[in-house]
């Protein structure tokens, strides 16, 4: 299984603001999108059942931009192993062109659906999302 996980997102009107380009609110929301798509497609479907996963931190750069129509290619990873109920997740925005224009590092804690509490990330639900080389550090 591939510890990393991309898809493409077009600039659509919508996501526009008065400055021609991508609204910061968008990247953050993409961000969301494909965290929670790359957790629905990769773990196993009783995690999936069971835990949801809520963001308690991002730290975001931004180097560039896109206007409408055009289309940036995300591609996340989980960086390190989790700590507790707790797991950082980065997430780059590339152009057409290969350049970087945001990068983002959030931290994120898995919920128990059914207690809404904070749950501890086990091994056997971080496994597809990290390296060989992380999990064995």
């Amino acid at each position: 299984m591939s510890d990393r996980y991309a898809r493409r997102f077009v600039a659509e009107a919508d996501t526009i603001d008065e400055l021609g380009h991508v609204n910061n609110a968008v990247w953050v929301r993409w961000v969301q999108d494909i965290a929670t798509e790359h957790w629905r497609a990769v773990a196993a479907p009783q995690f999936v059942d069971a835990y949801v996963w809520v963001v308690i931190r991002h730290e975001i750069d931004y180097r560039g931009n896109v206007g409408p129509g055009e289309e940036v290619v995300a591609t996340t990873w989980i960086p390190g192993v989790p700590k507790g109920a707790r797991f950082d997740r980065c997430v780059e925005f590339h152009d057409a062109a290969g350049r970087l224009l945001v990068a983002v590092r959030s931290t994120w804690a898995m919920i128990d659906r059914a207690t809404q509490r904070p749950q501890r990330i086990r091994a056997k639900i971080a496994a597809p999302f990290v390296s060989a080389d992380q999990a064995a550090d």
